[in-house]
């Protein structure tokens, strides 16, 4: 196990991230533990049955990946994905009205012209 106190996370945090790799890093707030930083490549996290899906799955319900990149996490085709998240309750695509009758009057325009 590594420690890195808050002031080394924040002055270096790809040292901590290195650390990481290696094995578990405990973010000390002075005596305090408060944070724990693990490597999910080397604790083989991802290897376990259903985490590749689960994580891509809350990755893409939070907007921090995109739906191409939350199925290729996944391992999954996109098509796939977009039936899991739409399975969930989870919009697929993420468009206000006003961008949803553009993105109609634009096929519109391309079909009229097919």
């Amino acid at each position: 196990m590594e420690a890195v106190n808050i002031s080394g996370l924040k002055n270096n945090p790809s040292e901590a991230l290195r650390m990481a790799h290696r094995d578990l890093v405990v973010v000390m707030n002075r005596d305090r533990p408060d944070a724990v930083m693990i490597g999910i490549e080397a604790m083989n996290v991802l290897g376990a049955p259903g985490v590749k899906l689960a994580l891509a799955t809350a990755l893409f319900k939070d907007g921090n990946l995109s739906l191409v990149r939350s199925a290729r996490l996944a391992e999954t085709p996109v098509s796939e994905f977009i039936a899991h998240v739409s399975r969930l309750g989870i919009p697929a695509v993420r468009l206000s009205e006003q961008e949803a009758y553009g993105d109609m009057d634009t096929l519109e325009a391309w079909l009229a012209t097919s």
